[in-house]
């Protein structure tokens, strides 16, 4: 594999990031390149953790999951060096996020996560986010690690309906 190669790639990441508002998984990034066999898995991973490594992108892993920011570092390298991405990949990406762009967003901004707390129960974080706004920030805490579990997992699910019960419990006069 050439450098160049391996540039072509890192720009591709570079790219998407900049493209979307929020921040994207390790698997949404995944899915497009390996989906159009840009590059292998491996090589793929490589060229994230190259960008991390060199403070391009920056990661946050929230409930075993890796979500990738483009920062400023990453924008002033992408500025400089966009036009060595082919046009044709360009439009790839454009109209997979055109074609995903609801699941893309619903998966950013819906989420939650747990932690171990001091009192050695777990902390259950259920967030709801529009944009950059912060709509519903709900913390729970539950004695036992399957509960936390279940709650992450129905979270996605049920969390239109929580806020919506929410909401409407607290307006009644």
């Amino acid at each position: 594999m050439s450098v160049d190669s391996m540039v072509l790639y890192k720009l591709i990441i570079l790219y998407m990031l900049d493209r979307v508002d929020f921040p994207l998984t390790n698997s949404q990034i995944s899915e497009f390149v390996l989906t159009k066999k840009y590059t292998n898995y491996f090589t793929l991973q490589e060229s994230i953790n190259d960008l991390i490594d060199s403070s391009y992108v920056s990661v946050s892993t929230i409930r075993s999951s890796s979500h990738y920011k483009i920062t400023d570092k990453g924008e002033e390298a992408l500025s400089l060096f966009e036009n060595r991405i082919p046009h044709d990949i360009k439009e790839d990406i454009l109209e997979y996020f055109e074609n995903q762009k609801i699941n893309l967003k619903n998966e950013a901004e819906i989420y939650s996560d747990y932690s171990l707390n001091e009192n050695k129960e777990y902390t259950v974080s259920c967030i709801i986010k529009d944009r950059n706004e912060t709509l519903l920030d709900l913390k729970l805490c539950v004695p036992l690690k399957s509960q936390a579990v279940a709650i992450c997992d129905n979270w996605r699910g049920k969390s239109t309906d929580v806020y919506d019960y929410i909401v409407n419990e607290l307006l009644i006069l």
